[in-house]
């Protein structure tokens, strides 16, 4: 008994360790996550527009990647046309970005909302980003903004 606590014991620590590997490098034609196609895919000022009118918006959308979590690549943000950014993270975090791709233009899949976001996750992302702790302390307001989970993300 003892033999096979410790054997199924190895092999879970095994696939552990094998599906926290880095993702794959970000290259033109590049998928994560379910994929996606560059077909019916729309600005992110349309789909901002889309969400502020009806609440919500699902579909793709494509954007340049300004920003990814340097921890581990698990949200990114997309660039708007007023040099905003839009943050998108991952469907129930099962797939991650990685930190090559800014700069990349991308598809991304998925469902848009407004969220709120607190003092505490504005700091957590400040500090993934690689802020410096001046920059964290200015973190002082909740805030509403536009956020995208990705199922999918296509590199153009």
């Amino acid at each position: 008994m003892k033999k096979l606590s410790l054997l199924m014991m190895a092999a879970f620590i095994s696939v552990a360790a094998m599906a926290q590997n880095d993702p794959k490098p970000a290259a033109k034609g590049v998928t994560y996550g379910t994929g996606t196609e560059n077909k019916d895919v729309v600005t992110v000022a349309v789909m901002e527009e889309q969400v502020q009118k009806s609440g919500s918006f699902n579909g793709k959308i494509t954007g340049k990647v300004t920003e990814v979590c340097q921890e581990k690549g698990c949200w990114m943000k997309v660039e708007k046309s007023n040099g905003e950014t839009v943050m998108v993270k991952f469907k129930d975090y099962g797939f991650f970005m990685p930190k090559n791709i800014v700069g990349q233009t991308v598809v991304l899949e998925g469902e848009a909302k407004v969220k709120e976001v607190s003092v505490k996750q504005q700091k957590h992302y400040a500090g993934d980003a690689g802020k410096t702790k001046e920059e964290i302390k200015q973190i002082k307001d909740a805030k509403k903004e536009v956020q995208f989970v990705a199922s999918g993300v296509l590199v153009l």
